[in-house]
């Protein structure tokens, strides 16, 4: 079980917590009292503590292996769903998942990164690195999507595109720009999600949409804080100051227009609550989905334009 460093005071109290409820149990006392306090105090301190957390934290809590990913979501806010395999080149990759699914009113595209909860399905899922085949995958099913007129949304999670040689010998830069230039080349209302992590192109060529929605303990950023550390430090010990300097945290990218409406996340970060998780995503999708399906293709493609013309801040010197 992985936990944090600032999470140990509050496992301490819910395994102070447990041990109540089983003694209570075992010996037919009446421990009530002492547990409903112990519970106030478990709310008061993750109050506390998720009130001043640092980027680094927010590093790690989008990284936490209980985290729900794209897969869960799916599962828990889809009426329906249905996967599709394949790029139509002779590959499949599982890092990529995508399908047909049923949202409330609409029926739409999902595509979303994945990873894996033990060592086998990482491996499989190349840790939630897609290669170039993941995002001719996603291609397909955008196009797809621009074919039967349907809504499409994006599920980010990914530490970044697989830097392998494999990868860079079948094109993935090549396939991580024709992502995002089918993307925006499309007239059906598009919405990306980041569920966790955000990184570089990566997750760009997933994100390059209507509208870009952030939970609230993801990152989003151009490159992880280590590889941020080990470049500028030649030490990837200084993550943590990385981290800072990357301004990756959700409140960050909302202040610099990255990205659209930051959905929050129950106390104690979603793997502690994945249903209101999942619902919370549904009903601000839901609300997008709304407001884009009244705009006129050609106005949805020019929007998606110029909102990404306009993401940048820089500054003129002489």
């Amino acid at each position: 079980m992985t936990i944090f460093d600032f999470e140990k005071p509050i496992t301490e109290l819910e395994n102070a917590i447990e041990e109540l409820r089983r003694l209570a149990a075992e010996k037919g006392i009446d421990r009530s009292r002492e547990i409903a306090e112990l519970e106030s105090q478990r709310e008061r301190l993750l109050r506390q503590i998720f009130a001043h957390l640092k980027p680094w934290d927010k590093v790690l809590l989008a990284r936490h292996p209980k985290r729900p990913y794209a897969m869960d979501y799916i599962r828990l806010m889809c009426e329906q769903f249905l996967e599709l395999h394949g790029d139509r080149l002779g590959f499949d990759d599982p890092a990529m998942v995508a399908g047909l699914a049923r949202l409330g009113a609409y029926r739409l595209v999902v595509v979303g990164q994945q990873k894996g909860r033990d060592l086998k399905e990482r491996q499989k899922r190349n840790f939630g690195m897609a290669k170039p085949e993941g995002y001719r995958k996603a291609m397909r099913m955008f196009q797809l999507a621009e074919k039967f007129r349907l809504p499409v949304l994006t599920l980010v999670d990914t530490p970044a595109a697989d830097p392998g040689v494999e990868s860079e010998s079948r094109g993935i830069s090549e396939a991580i720009a024709r992502s995002m230039l089918t993307l925006f080349d499309l007239t059906v209302p598009t919405v990306s999600v980041i569920i966790g992590e955000g990184g570089s192109g990566g997750a760009i060529a997933l994100a390059a949409t209507n509208r870009v929605l952030m939970l609230e303990h993801a990152i989003y950023s151009v490159i992880p804080p280590e590889g941020c550390a080990a470049i500028l430090w030649r030490d990837a010990n200084r993550a943590p100051q990385a981290a800072e300097a990357l301004r990756l945290t959700a409140e960050d990218a909302l202040q610099m227009g990255l990205i659209d409406m930051i959905i929050p996340e129950p106390l104690g970060a979603a793997h502690r609550d994945p249903q209101t998780t999942a619902l919370s995503i549904r009903t601000a999708v839901l609300q997008q989905l709304d407001e884009l399906s009244a705009m006129e293709p050609d106005t949805l493609r020019e929007q998606r334009y110029q909102r990404f013309r306009h993401i940048g801040v820089y500054q003129l010197t002489r």
